[in-house]
């Protein structure tokens, strides 16, 4: 349901947010809904019944991207949506306060990015066409005790003076369909070439095709949280370029940079190659970059820093002699390989007693549960299964289960 300024209005008042404190309380489920807006009808009309269980929903929702703060805030579905990741938006505003006092958050949404900015002191102005997202901004700001302004503008007719700009153009179109060309972006990226501030910051779909964005300058840096990759973004000004891959884990920051976009020059490690002794078959480790660094295609870079060899020259795995110790990789002990054959793959596993296994896919159209039950476990003993191509050709191989996997788990992962 869509949210209006009257909504807005009365949950900021002392009734809705009575309202909002007993729905905290209450089972939310749709199950006891009508039993809920009976009761609730007794003393609020239908709208602030309406507008009152959305924003308790949202609230609940929202405690993943904003934690306990989420019960103090206002949000819209759509706008919660598009939220970054919290260690996203900390990271993004301590990188920009190195170069900027002063920020212009165009296409501001809910002011969840400006909120980020305000907190470590930088000046902040939140811009954007929504009234009802300029006014929850408004709110939260105000909720959580940070100084931001915020004002309605339409950010195509042009930004006032900042140091820098970040831009958060919507990535979904009306009926929700992600947008992947970055000039249907709404406002499209193009629109930042009109734009004369020093340093402009533009956040991107994670799977961006990085031919469309080479002819903006700057670095593309894709950014992972906890090893999952959480979004792309565009930075230009300053002394930015290339490509940058940054993991966040564990309280840390990790860089990885490359001053050149993939595909220029020789890559630094080479496939296997049948003709040498030694590199035409799996070694002893499978190592899997962080997801940053695959979209970053810095996958030979990481097999060069690590003696490692790839694969195949399309498949984002390489094996290496020794176990590769970085916050950067994962890697299993590969106990056994062999071409891809299902009653051999079988008749293997069922010979060593394994009845719980863990897929991995990578460059296969086999799927983890169509292949799980032609398997016909039993036994006691885990491995885990990774399927994929060695120098073009289908392979699996047999690996120990690293510790925290589930058991009979189906990972589904990317084709390179």
């Amino acid at each position: 349901m869509a949210l209006t300024l009257n909504d807005i209005t009365f949950l900021a008042s002392p009734s809705g947010e009575t309202l909002l404190e007993r729905l905290a309380g209450e089972d939310l489920s749709d199950a006891n809904t009508l039993k809920l807006v009976t009761q609730l009808r007794k003393g609020y009309t239908p709208e602030q019944v309406r507008a009152a269980l959305e924003m308790a929903r949202l609230r609940l929702k929202a405690v993943d991207k904003f934690g306990d703060a989420a019960r103090r805030m206002f949000f819209t579905r759509e706008a919660l949506e598009q939220a970054s990741d919290p260690q996203v938006r900390q990271y993004r505003a301590r990188r920009l306060a190195a170069y900027a006092a002063s920020v212009v958050d165009a296409g501001c949404g809910i002011g969840a990015d400006s909120l980020a900015f305000a907190s470590i002191g930088m000046s902040v102005l939140g811009l954007d066409i929504d009234p009802v997202r300029v006014e929850i901004a408004r709110y939260n700001a105000a909720a959580l005790g940070l100084v931001a302004r915020f004002a309605v503008a339409d950010v195509r007719a042009g930004l006032p003076e900042a140091d820098t700009v970040f831009f958060d153009p919507a990535r979904r179109d009306e009926r929700g369909n992600r947008l992947h060309d970055v000039e249907r972006y709404i406002p499209s990226l193009s629109l930042i070439r009109g734009w004369s501030h020093p340093v402009m910051v533009v956040k991107l779909s994670p799977g961006v095709e990085l031919a469309q964005v080479e002819g903006y300058g700057g670095q593309v840096e894709f950014i992972s949280s906890e090893g999952d990759l959480k979004e792309a973004v565009l930075w230009r000004g300053a002394d930015f370029a290339g490509l940058r891959a940054t993991l966040l884990a564990d309280g840390e920051e990790y860089y990885w940079d490359n001053n050149e976009y993939p595909g220029r020059g020789e890559p630094p490690v080479r496939p296997y190659n049948p003709n040498e002794t030694g590199l035409s078959t799996p070694r002893g480790w499978l190592v899997e970059p962080d997801p940053a660094l695959i979209r970053a295609g810095l996958v030979r870079d990481a097999a060069a820093r690590y003696q490692g060899y790839l694969l195949d020259e399309t498949i984002a795995y390489f094996t290496t002699d020794v176990y590769p110790d970085s916050p950067w990789l994962r890697a299993w002990k590969i106990l056994d390989w062999m071409p891809f054959n299902l009653k051999k793959l079988r008749a293997y596993l069922h010979q060593r007693g394994v009845g719980n296994v863990t897929v991995k896919k990578r460059g296969t159209a086999v799927t983890p549960d169509d292949l799980i039950p032609k398997l016909k476990l039993a036994g006691d003993e885990a491995r885990t299964l990774v399927l994929t191509r060695c120098r073009g050709q289908q392979i699996v191989m047999v690996c120990e289960v690293m510790p925290g996997e589930s058991q009979q788990q189906r990972e589904r992962a990317g084709g390179v």
